[in-house]
């Protein structure tokens, strides 16, 4: 794996910035001029490496998919085994997980996707990634025969549906021992649905 660019190093700055600075004043009050104020830069910098918000915007988008599929970065030496999987789930439902990227921005862009087609295209993305990689996880375990799961497409399916369902509500909640009793009792349907002991 090759060392990164100065281009390639230059735009992500550029890109966390843009969440920075987005997270803080909003989507929509987030401008071009903006980012490069709080970098000390001319705005021409930035317009040099994207040409528009949207160009950012699709860029940070991509940049929340690189940031969640780290998630399955935990495996074994010999490959994927239960106790990998156990941990994945874990970090699925936990806090980490869920302030990778801030609620606010998720729900913006999720928003923009129902107006955006190319938005709507990297959501999907995003989603079918992390959906393909926790199937692929359940596979091996079951190849491994730790577990017996009969459709790990499915089932990986499942989980992601109560996980997003889960965020959601939960952003909602304001009482920290509700928010935590509840994200242990969704983690748990996850582990059922593995037919796995916590």
């Amino acid at each position: 794996m090759g060392r990164k660019s100065l281009k390639e190093i230059r735009q992500l700055e550029i890109i966390k910035m843009f969440y920075k600075v987005a997270k803080k004043e909003g989507y929509e009050n987030t401008s071009i001029a903006k980012i490069a104020k709080v970098m000390d830069i001319n705005p021409s910098l930035i317009i040099h490496y994207f040409e528009t918000k949207e160009d950012l915007t699709y860029a940070l988008i991509d940049y929340i998919l690189d940031r969640y599929l780290l998630i399955y970065s935990i495996k074994s030496k010999d490959g994927i085994t239960k106790e990998d999987l156990k941990q994945t789930i874990v970090l699925l439902f936990s806090k980490k997980w869920n302030t990778l990227f801030d609620d606010g921005l998720f729900y913006t862009f999720y928003a923009l996707a129902f107006r955006e087609k190319k938005i709507k295209a990297k959501y999907k993305t995003i989603l079918d990634s992390l959906r393909l990689a926790l199937a692929d996880m359940i596979s091996q375990c079951n190849a491994r025969q730790e577990i017996q799961v009969p459709a790990p497409k499915t089932t990986a399916d499942f989980i992601f549906v109560i996980l997003d369902g889960a965020y959601f509500y939960l952003s909602m909640e304001t009482d920290k021992n509700a928010y935590a009793l509840r994200l242990e009792s969704y983690k748990q349907k996850a582990f059922e649905l593995l037919g796995i002991t916590a």
